[in-house]
């Protein structure tokens, strides 16, 4: 059999690099702009109106295209790739694309389509929202049945819905750029104090030395993290180094509870390299605080090993600290609400009963007909 090449004009199709994340929006992007494509040859010289809104379609499109294959300057482009900056963008323009398509789509199309929308506001609105509830009535008293009055209804709904989901996915890139700052802020701290103990090396590195004899207050500290005597900036830099493998270690004993994500968001990820800096600066508060014989009865080490030992202790106890930054960032993925999620894991309010129709009235038949076996019973 001959293979003819599909026409892909969009190169929606590709395997451009990115995130899987990025590739199933692509593809979905690939499927609107047919349903945009036959919604053109469709309304073309029928509807000049909804063509405008397909061609508007279009343009949202060319803007998620843009922002999935990171458009942009080098320097700024990995960057916006890990922080998630082009994932908003091309998220909501989709949305906006499928409400506009939902605008115009033919009437036929509505009863499926209302499924869906339903669906996506149950997941993302609130149980109370009027929309939410009026669209629960549409379905309940018109056996799932949209018509063309209630488009306007469907329509206000799903944008809704998206815009719900979409403020759900900024509060998670709001917390993953929180993150990211803290880990550069709390990297520049512990590399200006390297620096520091580099310029000043015999003054710093003084501050991390212990008495060979705890009781001789008077004598210099000569019990070094390099050896005997021997206050420099190595052992400034060794105990960092010390501090940072003991975070690298506890976070790695963390990944055990580390689910993995569907959404564009590295949020694990930024929060294991917070872990770094963190536990090199641990590490050299602990050391000081024991030298500074801050901790009673733990003032008195006799080896270059257990001061190092102790660092990389002071970097595991951070791990108690960002456990409770770990649970932060989980309940934020939580809610973020998809499809398909097992129940008490962000997968919104359970279905409700829909509203009782209303009361019809007893046809003209029935109301004579008791009117007169009233009136025989009152002569009886």
């Amino acid at each position: 059999m001959a293979k003819y090449p599909l026409p892909d004009p969009y190169r929606d199709c590709d395997q451009f690099p990115g995130s899987s994340w990025s590739k199933r929006l692509s593809a979905h992007v690939a499927d609107l702009q047919g349903q945009i494509t036959k919604l053109k040859y469709e309304v073309a010289d029928q509807n000049p109106r909804a063509l405008v809104i397909a061609e508007r379609a279009e343009i949202h499109l060319q803007a998620a295209r843009a922002a999935l294959r990171g458009n942009g300057r080098w320097p700024a482009r990995p960057f916006r790739r890990f922080a998630g900056g082009h994932t908003d963008s091309a998220l909501a323009n989709t949305h906006e694309a499928e409400v506009a398509i939902l605008r115009i789509v033919p009437q036929v199309d509505l009863r499926w389509r209302g499924l869906a929308v339903l669906v996506q506001a149950r997941l993302h609105l609130d149980p109370q929202d009027i929309r939410l509830q009026q669209l629960e009535t549409v379905f309940a008293h018109q056996n799932a049945r949209i018509e063309a009055p209630d488009r306007e209804l469907l329509v206000s709904t799903l944008h809704a819905a998206y815009q719900a989901e979409e403020a759900e996915r900024a509060k998670v890139r709001s917390f993953m750029h929180i993150v990211c700052a803290a880990t550069v802020m709390m990297a520049l701290i512990a590399i200006g104090f390297a620096i520091w103990a580099f310029l000043q090396s015999k003054a710093i590195g003084t501050n991390f030395c212990f008495l060979e004899n705890p009781d001789d207050l008077s004598a210099d500290p000569t019990i070094c993290p390099f050896g005997k005597d021997k206050a420099n900036w190595e052992g400034v830099w060794l105990i960092e180094f010390m501090g940072m493998l003991g975070a690298a270690l506890a976070g790695a004993v963390a990944l055990r509870k580390v689910r993995g994500t569907a959404g564009p968001y590295y949020v694990a990820t930024s929060l294991l390299l917070l872990r770094l800096p963190v536990g090199a600066l641990t590490a050299v508060i602990g050391i000081m605080f024991l030298s500074g014989r801050f901790f009673p009865g733990l003032t008195a080490l006799d080896t270059p090993i257990q001061i190092l030992m102790w660092a990389a202790a002071f970097g595991v106890l951070q791990e108690t600290v960002m456990q409770a930054v770990d649970r932060q960032g989980r309940a934020l993925l939580d809610n973020v609400r998809s499809p398909g999620r097992a129940p008490g894991q962000g997968a919104g309010p359970p279905p409700r009963k829909p509203p009782p129709p209303p009361p019809r009235p007893a046809p003209m038949v029935s109301r004579v007909a008791r009117a007169v076996a009233a009136r025989a019973k009152k002569k009886s």
